[in-house]
């Protein structure tokens, strides 16, 4: 990684009080090595660009960290795809365990691959779909985050990732700049699920204009057990 991407890492990573050591800035290098080596076997990512990697990768699944509770100690990123924004997550949060989901076998072995690599400890890749899963007991409304940053809707979103959250915790949906649709458009699931919105952060990404919206969704009771339904059904019929 070029000094003047290192340099945008660590300053990115300030704005958002995230004071990065030596050790950190080692494994992001890695990490982002590891992303284009695989990329070119399995596609993991159209950014491949490293300032647009540091930026739009790295920089920006860190970006919601300051959203978490304090006492945030689990989290389970669904559809994690090239271990984003979990992975960054816990080279920066060391103390939250991180549960990384992804339905494609080889984006799997990758995600394992730079944990055994990086040396990260209390962070597992699982090979399944969110609507198995949500519907495992070791997994279901186990973890204090669910974090996606998926480019489904967002009623689709929280069909897949509310049902791992356990009562009290949060739903932490990662969406761009036109949300207020989706919002709308997900009142009905949110309710459903079990979930509030309680608040909705929006900021633009630091050396660039890209605008975030995060919403922060709480579960205050269960999910209804028929949740979520059988694989492929949520994004067929959404809950609108």
């Amino acid at each position: 990684m070029k000094a003047e991407n290192i340099d945008l890492l660590v300053r990115g990573f300030d704005v958002f009080g995230i004071e990065l050591t030596g050790k950190e800035v080692n494994i992001f290098k890695h990490f982002y090595k590891m992303v284009i080596e695989w990329n070119e076997r399995i596609n993991l990512t159209a950014i491949v660009d490293e300032r647009e990697a540091v930026i739009k990768h790295f920089i920006d699944s860190v970006s919601v960290i300051r959203f978490f509770p304090d006492d945030v100690l689990s989290m389970i990123d669904v559809g994690t795809g090239a271990g984003f924004p979990g992975i960054p997550i816990k080279i920066v949060q060391n103390n939250i365990h991180v549960t990384l989901l992804d339905s494609l076998e080889k984006r799997v072995r990758f995600l394992n691959s730079v944990i055994n690599e990086t040396g990260l400890t209390g962070i597992d890749a699982i090979h399944g779909r969110a609507e198995d899963f949500g519907q495992d007991k070791e997994h279901r409304e186990s973890y204090d985050v669910g974090i996606a940053r998926a480019v489904s809707p967002l009623p689709v979103l929280c069909e897949y990732v509310m049902p791992f959250v356990r009562i009290g915790g949060y739903f932490v949906a990662m969406k761009g700049s036109n949300v207020k649709d989706e919002i709308s458009e997900s009142q009905k699931a949110i309710s459903v699920l079990g979930g509030e919105i309680e608040d909705i952060k929006n900021f633009v990404l630091p050396f660039d204009d890209i605008e975030r919206n995060v919403i922060l969704i709480k579960k205050y009771r269960h999910t209804p057990t028929k949740y979520p339904r059988k694989s492929g059904k949520p994004a067929k019929s959404p809950l609108k």
